[in-house]
């Protein structure tokens, strides 16, 4: 059995990224002086938390992909592209904390991460009942 260390650390990784993510919107509220649990009022702080909002958004498709890829693939492999999908969340957050317009480079590049990583594990399970049985 594979201990899946490196794909256990690029979950742990995004999951960090996640939280950093919150502590930035918790900044803007600062920043704008808009407390929870207002929601608008500074476009600033409602791009931040459209970023970890969207971020939550795709962590439910991102992770269960990561790791099936890993199972039913390869850990490496999964570990680059979970790592991609990281900087592009990461590119994306700071793209659109500047402008909803700088967002589109991070968001296609996680969400291509993420493809991979999807139908990747869903081939390669597809594969396997097929040919395999199992």
């Amino acid at each position: 059995m594979q201990p899946h260390s490196w794909v256990a650390v690029v979950t742990l990784v995004a999951l960090l990224v996640y939280v950093w993510m919150g502590v930035r919107v918790g900044g803007a509220r600062k920043k704008c002086g808009i407390h929870a649990p207002c929601m608008t009022g500074d476009p600033e702080l409602e791009r931040h938390i459209r970023v970890q909002a969207n971020t939550l958004e795709w962590l439910p498709i991102f992770l269960p992909s990561l790791w099936l890829f890993a199972i039913y693939w390869n850990d490496m492999v999964a570990t680059i592209v979970g790592a991609i999908w990281i900087v592009g969340r990461i590119l994306y957050a700071l793209g659109y904390a500047a402008s909803a317009d700088k967002r589109e480079l991070g968001f296609m590049i996680q969400a291509l991460a993420t493809a991979v990583l999807l139908f990747g594990a869903l081939g390669r399970a597809i594969w396997m009942l097929a040919v395999i049985g199992a």
